[in-house]
C-alpha cells in the first residue's frame, strides 16, 4: 500500500502537501516514547503517535518512514510541519482513534512491524 492508498482509508489529511504520497508503507506503527520508536523504527513504517514537536520529525527522517500520522485531528506544530516538508515526509492527519486507524491498516494488508 502506497501513502495516497492510506490517505482515503483513514479519512486523512495530507498535512504536507508537497511531499509526493507514492512512498510505499511496509508496515504500520503505534507508540508515543520517542526513544522506543529511534529503537524500533523501519524503512517504509506508517508512524501512528500523538506528538507533534520536531523531534518527531527527526525520529521519521532518521528511520527513512514513509509518513507519520496524527489521530484525532491532533494539529501538529507549523515549524514540524515545515521540517517535514523540506525532508521529503508525508504527515497526514485523521479524525480516527489510534485504535482505529491501526485497525484499518492491519484490514487493509498493512503488516505488524517484524523483529
Amino acid at each position: 500500500m502506497k501513502v495516497c492508498d492510506l490517505l482515503p482509508l483513514i479519512e486523512a489529511e495530507n498535512l504536507t502537501p508537497s511531499v509526493a504520497t507514492d512512498r510505499e508503507i511496509t508496515c504500520g506503527y503505534a507508540c508515543d516514547l520517542l526513544s522506543w520508536v529511534m529503537a524500533h523504527g523501519d524503512e517504509g513504517m506508517a508512524w501512528v503517535t500523538v506528538q507533534t514537536h520536531m523531534n518527531v520529525i527527526a525520529v521519521a527522517v532518521l528511520a527513512d518512514m514513509a509518513c507519520v500520522i496524527m489521530p484525532e485531528n491532533i494539529a501538529m506544530e507549523e515549524e514540524s510541519l515545515k521540517k517535514a516538508e523540506e525532508e521529503g515526509l508525508c504527515v497526514l492527519k485523521s479524525p480516527l482513534t489510534t485504535y482505529a486507524i491501526c485497525g484499518r491498516m492491519a484490514a487493509a494488508g498493512v503488516a505488524e512491524k517484524a523483529d
